[in-house]
């Protein structure tokens, strides 16, 4: 008998507190599931036993969607005790929609594996805070010549909303000029409830408010607005210029993200929101600030510009300080023209915190006070 070799000594354990690849191969596993809902894929996703369905009504609501990018970043990780089969990590999901998104959008997500013989497998996928429109149910689209609807109702409804969009997009540029990309996204679940998950919110807390812009997680922190989320039993109660006003209201806060800041006064970013919304419409100060002339009419006269909490949803006065502002930026357009009023508002961002009276002095040649006090006698007319 010969003589056997030298034996290969056994592999040693790792070291306590050494990497056990877990980490490495669960990044691995995000980055195939990402891959294959992006390739729509279904052969690619790493899924559980079990799990299989999960993992097919995903692609299946996210069908209609054509993603340029579409990510699963680990963010927390625990290193799991040696023998576990069980794995629960957080990831960021990152998207990006064709023709419509410069950034990605990002979304917390909590993600559950399972060991298997051939290695971790996605059990399940849950968002942490809002949510994705498909997280609501599966997703259908509406093309306009200038807009992108997702939704989860009619397609007859999404039509209507792409179309008032397309109306709104020349109306905007009229006023603001052209913008990249120059498509609108706009959301519209289908009740108030997925309304309240996709912005992460109480249900009554924007009870009243027909749509909100939202900001993608991505984006550089001076872009604030660049989606339309429409709460549809808001906006269901409008009127069909109602609507129209809405969608251009929202549609001119994408187009004035780039220069609006945190320190733009909401009187002047809503103000100027609800005078683009208006133009075209042939209604009169009255018609657009009902609220404002009744309580002029009854002696309550406005203490000065709104102040940022006068907007906060569901407060007293809400729908006076909307008309307030509008009747403060529809005064600077008649006196000093529009271009004044867009120039104004581009200074405003451009003069960091504190330049508001920098910018009215440089655009308008007279101070915020000064202003101020043309705009409560312009208010006072309304008693008559």
């Amino acid at each position: 008998m010969l003589p056997a070799g030298p034996v290969a000594p056994a592999a040693a354990p790792p070291a306590p507190g050494a990497p056990s690849g877990v980490r490495e191969a669960v990044t691995q596993v995000l980055a195939r599931r990402a891959s294959a809902i992006l390739r729509r894929d279904p052969g690619g996703l790493p899924t559980a036993v079990g799990a299989e369905e999960a993992d097919r009504d995903v692609l299946t609501r996210t069908a209609a969607i054509r993603f340029t990018e579409y990510t699963l970043r680990l963010t927390t990780f625990a290193e799991p005790a040696p023998g576990a089969d069980r794995l629960t990590v957080g990831a960021e999901l990152g998207y990006r929609i064709a023709g419509v998104d410069d950034y990605p959008a990002l979304l917390e997500r909590q993600v559950e594996l399972r060991r298997e013989p051939a290695g971790w497998r996605v059990l399940r996928e849950v968002p942490t805070g809002a949510v994705a429109p498909w997280d609501l149910g599966a997703v259908r689209t509406a093309t306009g010549q200038h807009s992108l609807v997702l939704g989860l109702g009619e397609g007859a409804e999404l039509a209507d909303l792409a179309a008032l969009a397309d109306r709104a997009m020349p109306t905007v540029e009229a006023v603001w000029g052209a913008w990249k990309p120059g498509r609108l996204l706009l959301e519209l679940p289908l009740t108030v409830q997925q309304f309240a998950r996709r912005m992460d919110v109480s249900a009554d807390a924007y009870q009243g408010i027909a749509a909100v812009t939202l900001a993608v997680g991505g984006a550089p922190t001076h872009t604030p607005a660049d989606r339309i989320v429409v709460n549809p039993e808001a906006y269901r109660q409008l009127s069909e210029l109602g609507r129209r006003v809405v969608v251009t209201h929202e549609a001119t806060h994408v187009a004035t993200r780039a220069d609006t800041r945190s320190w733009t006064p909401l009187w002047l970013s809503e103000g100027v929101a609800d005078y683009t919304g208006y133009q075209g419409t042939g209604r009169t100060v009255r018609q657009i600030a009902p609220e404002l002339a009744r309580d002029v009419r009854a002696g309550r006269m406005p203490a000065g510009l709104p102040t940022d909490d006068a907007f906060t949803a569901g407060s007293a006065g809400i729908a006076q300080a909307y008309e307030q502002s509008w009747l403060a930026c529809d005064l600077i357009a008649r006196r000093y023209g529009p271009q004044r009023l867009v120039a104004l508002y581009r200074a405003v961002g451009q003069n960091g915190s504190g330049g508001l009276e920098r910018a009215f002095r440089s655009e308008l040649g007279l101070g915020v006070a000064e202003f101020t006090k043309s705009w409560e006698a312009e208010v006072a007319t309304l008693r008559s």
